[in-house]
């Protein structure tokens, strides 16, 4: 830790809060995954469209970071936090009263921007309070709270779907938002001083972005991260068509199989945390890819020779595990050589995680959303990040050697 930590119990305090901070990304998707089907009815309008919906919001969560995370750098980790989680409050409602899926969109764009800051600012004060693999570790353990987000909301979600429609999803994510800000604002303390913030102006940020670009391994594994990201909003978009119209589960059932997935990639952090202070963050992130890789190739296998739900399910839960292997190991490697910039690397790097999945993630769908497009996607987006994570590999080593 540094010396610019603040005290053991608020340490403590700010794990809980940072950890729930860290879910906005899954409580903004997850928690309503199990009405897209009957959103896109309700409003009338496509698969496509209503899949789109959660593409905006998470190119919203991605490009918002450019902002809070500079932002941070520049006024402290406080201010830009409580008002973007404020305006993921406003915005949140904007979505229950939305008329249709084209003002919809709109909102839910809105509601990512704010709720960047939730996102950048946990990764910043991570890396403001640890680095190496203590920062590898307490990425894990944020993980334990974090990832509690993605269990919990799948299964919630499908219960409130017995009794509220979308828009009372909508309206749940608002009280939600509400809370958070205020546990924020009570729990969670200033970890970076004064002396240590930038003056400020794009001249600084400039200059922040092209000491990233000049770092080999941290441009390698944010390129990495893109991949990985394309394949989990593969997954994550498609999933619920998939599993629901092609396998026959009701949406309590695919809540159920959502949330146990998102417990293996829970259980493959806290292995990660185990292993990293023997294996080093370096090795275990290339293992976790690996790992990520075979069993992609595995669900395709599964696809292809036509092994059904018993063959796809289990295939979906070792990606989500090893996708958690991995994940806090690669954040460690892009955020620590850049201490002095922790909030624009951190922007950066969820930047691109959170938005090029959106991007890409529609065109695989656009000849329908099947099982075999879901396969394809994961496995061609997992095979391009782990070539990328093995290129970072020899980097450091070549690295080590020179020193």
């Amino acid at each position: 830790m540094t010396a610019a930590a603040p005290p053991l119990m608020s340490v403590r305090r700010s794990i809980l809060v940072l950890g729930l901070l860290e879910a906005f990304g899954p409580l903004s998707m997850d928690l309503y995954l199990p009405q897209l089907p009957r959103l896109a009815a309700n409003l009338h309008t496509t698969d496509a469209l209503a899949q789109a919906t959660m593409s905006v919001c998470m190119v919203g969560l991605g490009l918002g970071q450019l902002v809070a995370g500079p932002l941070s750098d520049r006024f402290g980790r406080r201010r830009p936090l409580l008002v973007g989680v404020a305006l993921f409050t406003v915005f949140s409602l904007a979505c229950v009263f939305a008329p249709s899926v084209e003002v919809l969109l709109v909102a839910r764009l809105l509601q990512g921007l704010a709720g960047s800051a939730g996102l950048v600012v946990t990764l910043a004060v991570a890396r403001d309070l640890y680095s190496g693999a203590e920062l590898s570790r307490m990425l894990s353990l944020l993980a334990l709270v974090s990832a509690s987000a993605p269990i919990v909301a799948p299964v919630a979600g499908g219960a409130l779907a017995l009794v509220l429609d979308w828009r009372g999803i909508f309206a749940v994510l608002t009280a939600i938002g509400a809370g958070l800000w205020l546990l924020a604002f009570t729990g969670l303390p200033e970890t970076l001083p004064p002396a240590s913030r930038h003056a400020g102006g794009m001249r600084v940020v400039g200059a922040h972005l092209r000491a990233l670009a000049r770092d080999p391994v941290y441009v390698l594994v944010v390129a990495a991260a893109a991949a990985g990201g394309t394949a989990f909003f593969a997954y994550l978009s498609m999933s619920s068509f998939v599993l629901q119209d092609g396998f026959g589960l009701s949406p309590q059932a695919f809540s159920l199989f959502f949330a146990a997935n998102a417990l293996a990639n829970l259980v493959g952090a806290q292995v990660s945390r185990g292993l990293v202070l023997r294996l080093g963050p370096a090795r275990l992130y290339l293992v976790g890819q690996l790992v990520t890789a075979a069993a992609a190739l595995l669900l395709l296998a599964a696809v292809v020779l036509g092994w059904g739900a018993p063959g796809v399910l289990p295939a979906l839960a070792a990606f989500l595990f090893a996708s958690g292997l991995g994940g806090p190991n690669g954040t460690t490697l892009a955020l620590g050589g850049h201490a002095v910039r922790a909030g624009t690397a951190a922007a950066v790097l969820g930047t691109v995680t959170f938005t090029v999945g959106p991007l890409i993630g529609p065109l695989a769908a656009l000849g329908g959303t099947t099982t075999h497009a879901t396969a394809v996607t994961i496995a061609g987006a997992t095979g391009v990040a782990v070539v990328l994570a093995m290129l970072a590999a020899l980097v450091m080593r070549r690295v080590a050697a020179r020193a």
